[in-house]
């Protein structure tokens, strides 16, 4: 029996989301979960660990150079692999490197462990973004993906909170704890409810690599990095911004952080919508909006209401974008669609190190204020690649 009929034909006889799509939402919940929590515990690691808050700092760096690097590399060497076998191979590499992690006796062995749960990381969401598109009618591809999506983005609202009170209440160690569980959860929700999925593409390796390599996707690459710099160039900094430019009290700004992470899952599910209904025209009109946003809260940050309504439209506008690049280079990328959607993280990742580096940067030799300046600039930089993409899209067609 043809599995991708089989699951066409599923989708169209139920409108809603099959709850296998929904065990992928658990999986992006807990992958989440270990990206971000160490934020809230670093100074328990440091202390524990007997380093500085500075080297306990460099086991964020080190994770997101393990997603940017290690997740294409994987996804080649696994690239034969069945899908639902791949994805359950992952989330084995992901238990194992949390749990390392929770038991590990030095600072040594937790870098190694962040590095192996780093792995698991883009290629998860790669994969996964392929099995969520094949779980449903065509014209929801998007749409499924963001269902997936939301459980990175729902991490930040309910996961990372649990995880630091975790944390400062049973250690560091519980943390991971933690998420070990959320994984072993995930790994039961994928063998039981994800369908055996044979539709694996035939290209070799070269191929794949080929494809990932032409023009028109390595743009959107540049497009999708361009993105999170202008998010990361911002918000790795927006405590400092809220406390001395706002005038807000610390103790408020971790309310004003659950704000946005509403904003980001809510702008993820709408951005799924859009991008099902016009794909290019809605990324076009997010990437503008974006800049538009960053410019204005370049005047409202001085203002507390104003501010935080700021904030909330922002996170709206900067993960709508996600659901629809991603699907733009499936489309782009048909003879290796999993290599590709993995390579998107690896892109996205880059950006965030590019961000948070260039953000640094202008604190020292323009100041804080100019931060929302420089996030909205390279917002208008993907605006301007994406709008002279799909033009030329238009006139080859």
């Amino acid at each position: 029996m043809n599995t991708s009929h089989a699951l066409q034909g599923t989708a169209t006889e139920k409108e809603r989301f099959p709850i296998s799509l929904f065990s992928l939402t658990v999986g992006a919940f807990a992958i989440g979960m270990t990206e971000f929590v160490i934020m809230g515990i670093l100074p328990n690691v440091a202390d524990d660990l007997n380093v500085s808050i500075s080297q306990a700092g460099q086991l964020i760096t080190g994770y997101a150079l393990g997603v940017a690097f290690g997740a294409p590399i994987l996804a080649m060497l696994t690239h034969k692999l069945p899908q639902k076998r791949l994805l359950l191979v992952l989330m084995l590499i992901f238990i194992l490197g949390n749990g390392l992690a929770a038991l590990a006796p030095s600072y040594g062995v937790v870098m190694v462990a962040r590095l192996i749960t780093a792995l698991a990381h883009g290629t998860f969401f790669g994969v996964g973004s392929v099995i969520a598109a094949n779980l449903v009618r065509p014209e929801k591809r998007a749409s499924a993906i963001s269902v997936m999506m939301a459980g990175l983005t729902i991490a930040n609202i309910l996961g990372v909170p649990l995880g630091t009170y975790i944390g400062q209440h049973l250690g560091w160690r519980a943390s991971f704890g933690s998420v070990v569980i959320m994984g072993i959860i995930s790994f039961i929700g994928i063998l039981i409810f994800i369908p055996k999925i044979t539709q694996k593409t035939n290209s070799s390796l070269v191929k794949q690599v080929r494809a990932l390599l032409q023009p028109r996707l390595l743009l959107v690459f540049l497009i999708g990095a361009l993105g999170c710099s202008s998010l990361f160039a911002v918000f790795t900094y927006i405590a400092p911004i809220l406390i001395s430019i706002t005038g807000f009290k610390e103790s408020s700004v971790t309310w004003i952080l659950i704000l946005f992470g509403f904003g980001v899952t809510l702008g993820n599910i709408v951005g799924g919508k859009m991008a099902d209904w016009k794909l290019m025209p809605s990324l076009i009109g997010n990437f503008a909006a974006l800049s538009l946003i960053l410019a204005v809260f370049a005047y409202t940050d001085q203002f507390p209401v104003a501010a935080i309504i700021t904030i909330f439209i922002w996170g709206i506008a900067a993960f709508g974008i996600l659901p629809g690049l991603q699907i733009r280079i499936m489309n782009l990328a048909k003879e290796a669609p999993e290599l590709a959607a993995t390579s998107t993280h690896s892109a996205l990742n880059l950006g965030n190190a590019g961000g948070a580096f260039l953000g640094g940067w202008a604190i020292t030799h323009t100041g804080l204020s100019s931060l929302p300046w420089i996030g909205a600039g390279l917002t208008g930089a993907g605006f301007v690649l994406m709008l002279w993409s799909y033009l030329r899209d238009r006139k080859v067609k």
